[in-house]
Parts: C-alpha cells; structure tokens; sequence
C-alpha cells in the first residue's frame, strides 16, 4: 500500500494548507518538464495522486480508515481499538447472561 502521507512528506495529521503547500513543492520538484531523472515522472504521478486523496475530505477519511486497518500508523493503539470494540462488548454480554451461583 502507497502511503500518501510519506510521499508528499507529512505527517498524518496535516491540515488540507499543510497538503496543498507540500504538493506544490513535491510537484515542482518532480514535474517531468523541471527534472530530468528517469523516475521523475512517476514520482510525479504519485505525487499528484496522493494530492488527489489527501485534498478530498471523503477519500481522506477511506484511505486514513484503510491505513488504521493495515495498522500503518500505530499497531499497539490500534490493536487496542479493535479489542474494546469488539472483545469488550462480547465478554460484557458473556458476564450478563451468566446465572448467578447459589
């Protein structure tokens, strides 16, 4: 999986002006017409298109969900997400339905 983040060189908490700034920089920087390296045309595209999700608020929030999933960010707060929502509400329901003992 591309992480958008790393290839426009941000955090996963950058703000839609953080985005824009750093796509333009990368872009320029990038831009086949500017850079005559043999990648710099797809390091170009893949800026472009990690601006293209970055900078859409409903793609933002799929890819940054599909990231959590893949546990990109951070294994141990994710792994404990999953747990509580989905392990404590089944132990819960398990101790409820238990008959109390004599």
């Amino acid at each position: 999986m591309t992480d958008h983040y790393a290839t426009l060189g941000l955090r996963s908490d950058a703000t839609l002006a953080d985005i824009k700034k750093a796509f333009r920089q990368q872009a320029s920087l990038h831009h086949p017409d500017r850079n005559a390296a043999a990648n710099a045309a797809a390091r170009f595209r893949a800026v472009q298109e990690a601006y293209e999700v970055l900078s859409d608020a409903a793609k933002r929030q799929a890819y940054d969900d599909n990231r959590r999933r893949n546990l990109l960010d951070n294994p141990l707060d994710t792994a404990r997400e999953i747990w509580q929502h989905y392990f404590d509400p089944l132990l819960r329901h398990a101790q409820d339905t238990k008959s109390p003992r004599p």
